[in-house]
């Protein structure tokens, strides 16, 4: 009978950790490879976290400026646009709500609410100067470039998922 209850608390400590090993519970924002399910990279993340992404324009040079943030339900908002000249793939007029902007020799689109379960972005070849930025647990701005993880030229698509222990193991993480 001891050999019994001792083997069930053993299966049973197995069946704990498995489960705390292989429950997704962590909240993260995960760079899938193209359209596949290969987590390239993914940064640790909370419900109305901000984040942007900055990149070059490819015939301007000049920054542009994206920022998001984490909605309750896990998908992804943009709510802001900064940008120093209008032209190709650029906004030149705004949503209902929103608001344009002139300031510090930038243009800024606010109020913005494009709610997105997940969005593809590309890193660029040729410009190849995108950066991710984030507020860490310090309340510090951390800026990572995109090619320290990502390959130029490549798609990505990005996405708030949660990722067990396990996951978050094996994968890459975006550090500062």
């Amino acid at each position: 009978m001891k050999n019994l209850s001792f083997y069930g608390i053993i299966i049973s400590t197995i069946i704990f950790f498995c489960i705390i090993l292989f429950t997704p519970i962590h909240s993260t924002l995960v760079f899938y490879e193209r359209n596949t399910d290969h987590i390239t990279a993914y940064l640790p993340v909370h419900s109305e976290q901000h984040f942007q992404i900055t990149f070059v324009h490819s015939i301007h040079l000049t920054d542009v400026v994206e920022k998001y943030v984490v909605t309750d339900e896990g998908n992804i908002k943009q709510y802001e646009m900064i940008f120093e000249q209008f032209g190709i793939g650029m906004p030149s007029t705004i949503e209902e709500g929103e608001e344009m902007v002139f300031e510090d020799g930038k243009y800024h689109i606010r109020n913005m609410n494009n709610i997105f379960e997940s969005f593809n972005i590309r890193n660029g070849k040729t410009v190849s100067k995108h950066r991710l930025s984030w507020k860490g647990s310090d309340d510090e701005l951390y800026t990572v470039p995109f090619n320290d993880y990502f390959e130029p030229g490549n798609w990505y698509k990005v996405k708030v998922e949660k990722l067990s222990y396990f996951r978050l193991w094996k994968e890459v993480k975006i550090h500062d």
